[in-house]
């Protein structure tokens, strides 16, 4: 049960990423342009940090989409190595045979 909690808690996270990303990139252009006042850039940063904290795309977290597991993550097929050698066992994965495992 909780192994699907967090990949929901994820899937929140990648909404909230895409739903600011426009709006933290401006400002984030605003902060760092060398050209503007520094309290205009200062205003900025400080409404940078008001954003949600999950917004920010470093907090997103690959993680297996069947169990939720956070390691050994195998991108192209956005499952854990656990789940990889079980569907592979079973044949649910198109070209990969089963070696002696």
């Amino acid at each position: 049960m909780a192994k699907k909690a967090m990949v929901e808690r994820e899937k929140k996270r990648q909404r909230l990423v895409e739903k600011y990303a426009a709006k933290r990139a401006a400002l984030k252009e605003i902060a760092n342009n060398e050209d503007l006042p520094m309290e205009e850039r200062f205003k900025a940063r400080l409404k940078l940090a008001k954003l949600p904290r999950n917004s920010s795309p470093t907090r997103l977290h690959n993680r297996c989409q069947l169990t939720g597991r956070p390691h050994a993550y195998y991108r192209k097929l956005k499952v854990s190595r656990i789940m990889l050698r079980e569907l592979g066992s079973q044949g649910q994965i198109p070209g990969m045979v089963k070696s002696s495992w």
